[in-house]
């Protein structure tokens, strides 16, 4: 008598809801009172927004419930709250066709912006619609608890079905034999009947593999070991000991050549040339003076034998650059003279004109000789 009770009492409850139902559908957008929209969202079965192309204030909800389809529209305010108002049939037209909406398509001026249909993977619910980033959906009820409801639902529930087809499927297959791999054990480069040089050949297949494998092995130790040996630093003492008379001592080296002599990387001899305030490696400037010593020298030993004040002029230029030459080795940031550098320009338009003028008479040699 209990079950009996109990039974009826359901024929009832499901009597009761079909009644509700049967007025939301005559009356389009309102609802009775004693129906609210907390216990309709849980008869929910697809739910479908729409968005405005012109007015993106305005939105559209199509809310299936069983049988019963209810149609609303909403002013979604920018500055005040969100407000719903009475909506015309749009969607619920004989020449629309529900299984047409997905996320993303185009109906007149309205654009889907959220698709929810009961049985189905859930939806990701756009920033507008978001409850937690959204709070002004409040506002609106009769979307919003439908909205939480959707929110609120485990993907463990709707995915049930899928996951039992998809076990049984595997079940019923995992009774079928498996195919069996064709895999040919015969060589096809040799004969049928050979089977012993078939066998030979896999062997010494196999040890020029192995043979390959020891080499490859070998050389990413080595490559290894060089890495290791790069990477080791110069240590920090080491590089806090350098002093401004130890680097005065390679100056006349390049900087690539300083930085192995000194033992140091190349980015670290930088760093402490940008400490002592040297902003270049006077490699160049030294090595050009050096240069004009040098050509002084020789026209000091020339002069000598022809006029003695000529070569007392070119000693006196000699001891002035080499002078200069000491003052950039102990301030490197030091810049060349402007009158050494007019001597420089000068020599080197000497030793072009007597470079030319050698080759003018090789070749004058070479034409009379032919």
């Amino acid at each position: 008598m209990v079950d009996q009770g109990f039974f009826t009492l359901k024929k009832e409850k499901k009597k009761n809801i079909l009644i509700k139902l049967f007025y939301v559908k005559i009356l389009g957008f309102c609802f009775c009172d004693s129906w609210s929209s907390s216990d309709m969202a849980h008869s929910l079965t697809s739910l479908a927004v729409f968005q405005s192309v012109i007015r993106k204030e305005m939105v559209r909800s199509l809310h299936v419930y069983e049988s019963v389809e209810i149609e609303r529209e909403f002013w979604f305010k920018s500055k005040s709250c969100y407000v719903e108002k009475k909506a015309k049939p749009l969607f619920r037209s004989e020449d629309f066709r529900r299984p047409e909406i997905s996320e993303g398509s185009v109906f007149g001026t309205w654009r889907c912006i959220f698709v929810f249909r009961f049985n189905h993977s859930l939806p990701r619910f756009p920033t507008l619609l978001c409850l937690s980033r959204n709070p002004k959906l409040e506002d609106i009820p009769n979307l919003a608890n439908e909205l939480k409801f959707i929110s609120e639902l485990k993907p463990s529930k709707i995915y049930e079905e899928e996951q039992c087809s998809s076990s049984t499927e595997g079940y019923y297959n995992s009774d079928l034999p498996k195919p069996r791999k064709l895999v040919l054990k015969q060589d096809l480069n040799c004969l049928p009947d050979s089977e012993t040089e078939s066998e030979e050949s896999v062997n010494e297949k196999t040890e020029h593999s192995e043979f390959e494998n020891d080499k490859t092995e070998q050389s990413e130790s080595d490559a290894k070991t060089e890495i290791l040996k790069k990477k080791k630093r110069t240590p920090s003492r080491h590089v806090a000991e350098l002093s401004l008379e130890e680097l005065s001592k390679y100056f006349d080296l390049t900087i690539v050549e300083a930085s192995r002599n000194l033992k140091v990387g190349l980015t670290v001899l930088k760093k402490k040339c940008r400490e002592f305030g040297i902003p270049r490696w006077p490699h160049r400037k030294i090595k050009s003076l050096d240069c004009l010593i040098h050509d002084l020298q020789r026209e000091a030993e020339k002069q000598q034998e022809k006029n003695e004040a000529a070569a007392m002029a070119v000693a006196k230029k000699q001891e002035k650059l080499e002078t200069e030459k000491r003052n950039i080795v102990k301030r490197p940031f030091m810049e060349i003279g402007i009158e050494t550098k007019k001597f420089r320009q000068e020599n080197f338009k000497k030793r072009h004109r007597a470079s030319r003028a050698k080759k003018n008479q090789e070749s004058l040699v070479t034409s009379s000789s032919t």
